[in-house]
């Protein structure tokens, strides 16, 4: 039940994450308005922790009912943006789009401890991401036929009745929850740094995410380097940027579906360690020109990069207290991904001035580096069951 309404909310979620660029730029003829969507929805991760706290002053349960119901009504405006004058309209609801989805998924982060027993939440969490990058090769370009063939509004109409399903899937969900415990100080956002606390005091998580956000930041660099890839290594048009992410998209589904297996033979941490050493060398051999090895690479990255991050999530979910627990995987999760942003700008600058064939096999150098790093914590004890569980 928590999985289908995940993939519920979803699948309109990713319908709009592409059309809502496609709609600013048909609207506004700029490509620098089109780019800006997505920052717009991404932008709220930053916010993390302040987001995270809010979603621990609540049951979980009923705030995934009643905010998946108000984002139904809050995409209602997009219905009369036709216009370069209503742009506004649509960047304001994509910022509180976001913002919403992060305090979401800090919320799903503690439901789901509810209902899944703590030795199946690699599967669950594996599960959940293997959904997603599923949508993620379907959803967008259904979202782009809808805006194609009948305007932004059949997007957003889209987006709303998903919102509204999703929020009836959570409604059937049984699950018992404890009163939230007493604030921590006044206003919304107290004690949101507690997250953090839990994170710098813990040997298991902090190495964890540690070596999440140095292998993003890895993975922005090369993200920025794909059209070049593309381009200069492969001598192929642009288009065939987007047969490279199916591959990837695919190899991120096999590992949705094999890392709860994963996750019990080998422990978060040397998962971990595996998949950060498969993208780096899936990254490094980009850099030779055959069209069949860029493919195989494409899905390595894929299949290597979201096991550090499904690694770390798990542990965190398995070993935060219940009452922080909105906090710290929300803290987590703007760790991990904001040093993606970062290089992901840096490398746009290196790929202009540094030839990529050098620039790849250095990135993927530097990805083993943080493999063996995380390998060499050797020393320090898995993730345990968990507080509150055998």
């Amino acid at each position: 039940m928590y999985l289908a309404g995940v993939v519920v909310s979803g699948f309109g979620t990713s319908a709009m994450w592409l059309a809502a660029g496609v709609w600013v730029k048909s609207l506004t003829g700029s490509d620098s308005l089109a780019a800006l969507t997505a920052f717009a929805m991404w932008a709220p991760t930053l916010a993390g922790p302040l987001l995270g706290a809010v979603a621990d002053r609540f049951r979980r349960r009923p705030l995934l009912v009643w905010s998946n119901l108000a984002m139904a009504v809050l995409l209602l405006p997009l219905l009369a943006v036709d216009s370069a004058g209503r742009v506004w309209i649509l960047f304001t609801v994509l910022a509180v789009y976001g913002a919403v989805s992060v305090m979401q998924d800090a919320a799903e982060a503690g439901i789901v401890t509810k209902v899944v027993d703590a030795r199946l939440l690699g599967d669950v969490n594996g599960l959940r991401m293997a959904a997603n990058e599923g949508m993620k090769l379907v959803a967008p370009l259904v979202g782009v036929a809808l805006f194609t063939r009948f305007g932004g509004a059949s997007v957003a109409l889209l987006d709303i009745v998903s919102f509204a399903a999703a929020a009836g899937v959570f409604a059937l969900l049984r699950v018992r929850e404890e009163p939230p415990g007493p604030r921590e100080g006044p206003g919304p956002f107290a004690g949101a740094w507690a997250g953090a606390r839990e994170l710098r005091r813990s040997p298991v998580l902090g190495p964890l995410v540690a070596g999440g956000a140095a292998a993003m930041a890895l993975a922005g660099i090369n993200g920025a380097l794909v059209f070049a890839v593309t381009d200069s290594v492969l001598d192929r048009s642009p288009a065939f940027t987007g047969v490279l992410y199916a591959a990837q998209g695919a190899g991120s589904v096999l590992c949705g579906l094999l890392a709860g297996p994963l996750l019990r033979r080998a422990g978060e941490r040397r998962l971990a360690a595996a998949g950060v050493a498969l993208f780096a060398v899936s990254v490094a051999l980009r850099a030779l020109p055959y069209d069949a090895v860029a493919l195989v690479c494409s899905a390595g990255i894929g299949l290597g990069l979201p096991c550090v991050l499904l690694a770390a999530m798990t542990a965190v979910q398995r070993e935060t207290p219940d009452a922080v627990l909105g906090r710290t995987a929300a803290t987590a999760s703007t760790l991990m991904f904001l040093p993606n942003a970062v290089t992901l700008a840096l490398g746009a600058g290196l790929v202009a001035v540094v030839d990529v064939r050098l620039l790849l096999p250095v990135t993927g150098l530097l990805g083993l580096v943080v493999a063996v790093l995380l390998a060499r914590r050797g020393r320090v004890p898995e993730a345990s069951a968990g507080p509150g569980h055998p």
